[in-house]
Order: C-alpha cells, then structure tokens, then sequence
C-alpha cells in the first residue's frame, strides 16, 4: 500500500550546466557537470513520481538533447515559469523537452500564492504572497516573498507547505 500523499514542490535558478553561474554566485561545486548532477540527485531524493513541480525559471542553457536528458531524469510533474534564460525557446519547445506545463506569465495558486520568476512588487495592503527565484541568493525584503532560488534552498526543491508555514510565520 502506498501511503505516499501527492506533494508540491518548487524550485528556481537550477542553471544546469551553466558553468559561470558558479563563480557568479559562489556556489559550491568544481564544475558544471557535478553541480548538475547533485542538483538532480537531491531533486530525486524529495520529489516522487507523481509530485508536482512548479520550476520557477532558468533551467538549462544547452541544446534541446542535452535539456530533454536532464528534465526526463526528474520526478515529478513539471511546471515551468519562463525565467528570464528560458525565454527565448518557445513554449512548444519547453513542452517538447518534458514540461508537462509551461506558462509566460506569473502564475496564482490558492488565490493567494503568486508563482513567478523575477520578484513581483507587492505591498501590505495587497493580499499576497510572492514565490520567485531571479535573485539568487539575495533575500527581497518583505514578509510576503519567498525566494526559491536553488542557492536558498539547499539546492533541493522546497515542499510548498513548508513554504507557506514559513510566509505564515514572517507574517505574525
């Protein structure tokens, strides 16, 4: 028996094989090819098979082969918000590498959870929460964004729930 409870994750700025983003944001690998694999090893050890996925944008910067190979390597069901990187390929192209959906806009989820790349301004007056990547590791002051830039997260994708425990928590 599977007792196995579908779960929603999200994720930002996994920038697989992209070999400057480390220098740029001092991340913790000696090249590309293993911060690629380690991202895709912890994405696997939290997200099972029919979890859902939001990837917030900035994926992959190499051919349609080499992206289909990893996105076909991850659990789940994808998602992706086009992140500033991703959006000179069309829609059909994200789809046709293993994105089950692929938007160019922010996203709302719960009617009150705005999915996006880049920070999306908010006020207190507004009933909101922003869920972004685009910054790396820097943190968007305010008590209603989230940053779930890989450089946030552990390089893991975050279980949305401990995402809106955490909003709930900076909110009181």
């Amino acid at each position: 028996m599977n007792d196995h409870k579908n779960k929603i994750f999200m994720i930002s700025d996994p920038h697989f094989y992209h070999e400057n983003i480390i220098k740029y944001e001092n991340r913790p690998f000696e090249n590309a090819e293993q911060m690629t694999k380690t991202i895709i090893k912890n994405w696997n050890k939290v997200v099972q098979r029919d979890d859902e996925v939001f990837c917030l944008g900035d994926i992959c910067f190499r051919n349609k082969e080499i992206t289909t190979q990893i996105v076909q390597q991850l659990n789940g069901i994808k998602t992706l918000i086009l992140g500033n990187h991703d959006r000179s390929r069309s829609v059909k192209w994200w789809k046709d590498v293993g994105f089950q959906e692929v938007s160019k806009y922010p996203i709302i989820v719960g009617e009150f959870y705005i999915l996006s790349h880049e920070p999306i301004y908010l006020t207190e007056a507004m009933p909101y929460a922003n869920i972004h990547g685009h910054i790396h590791h820097l943190k968007y002051e305010g008590k209603q964004h989230f940053n779930v830039s890989v450089e946030c997260i552990d390089y893991t994708p975050i279980n949305f729930e401990d995402i809106k425990r955490e909003i709930i928590i900076r909110s009181l």
